[in-house]
């Protein structure tokens, strides 16, 4: 059995990309880093201590630095790129966090969008206020696989749900898939396909307020 005192260990991140859809956007939890340190907005993560387990180290970044737990949650891959990190060698394990909008209105978010079509694949970018913000790390490339892999589960899982609350109408539905698919939809053949699918069922409420006609509240369809 080999001696592992022999072998460089590299440091061990979690980053978290928690996004939510404000305004028919796609948007992104960010924090400002410190230009003495890496200059540039980053997702929210840190350093997995030597007796942590990876989910105790996510649970931990998740309460330190949002205090939110996602609804959604799945790890989306591992980033290891010899220059990806200025500091020294860092391997980044990226979890995806999905929430309801209510739920990180108050945060501090961006909106992110990409020039790539489908799941091309590609770089994405960042703003606020209609003003770009720089991305640290090879972290516009991590938001840019977090759309791709969005897009790509869009239509076989129900995945876009969490990005909606318990309950939430159709128009609310379109809108969530028009931010991550980068594109409007015409509204009776997405209904339609929607309710094809049978992932939600009507509540038989309906919603109170707004500028809209009152539209029937729907909900995720049970396993039960």
């Amino acid at each position: 059995m080999a001696n592992l005192d022999g072998y460089a260990k590299p440091s061990i991140a979690i980053d978290l990309a928690i996004l939510t859809v404000i305004d028919g956007d796609l948007h992104v939890l960010l924090v400002d880093r410190p230009a003495k340190n890496v200059a540039g907005w980053a997702m929210p993560g840190g350093f997995v201590h030597i007796d942590e387990a990876l989910e105790d180290c996510v649970e931990r970044v998740l309460s330190e630095k949002v205090g939110a737990k996602p609804v959604h949650f799945e790890q989306l891959a591992t980033y290891g790129a010899l220059d990806r990190d200025p500091r020294g060698r860092v391997i980044s394990i990226v979890y995806l966090a999905l929430c309801p909008a209510e739920v990180l209105r108050d945060a501090n978010l961006a909106k992110i969008s990409v020039d790539w079509e489908g799941e091309t694949g590609g770089p994405a970018a960042a703003q606020r206020n209609g003003i770009p913000l720089p991305l640290a790390f090879d972290h516009a490339y991590i938001l840019g696989d977090v759309v791709k892999r969005l897009r790509g589960k869009l239509n076989y899982t129900p995945v876009g749900f969490a990005l909606l609350g318990e309950r939430f109408t159709l128009r609310e539905v379109q809108q969530v898939h028009e931010a991550i698919l980068g594109t409007p939809l015409k509204k009776p053949p997405f209904r339609r396909k929607l309710l094809d699918r049978g992932m939600i069922v009507p509540t038989g409420e309906f919603e109170s307020g707004g500028a809209y006609r009152p539209a029937e509240l729907y909900e995720v369809k049970s396993k039960e």
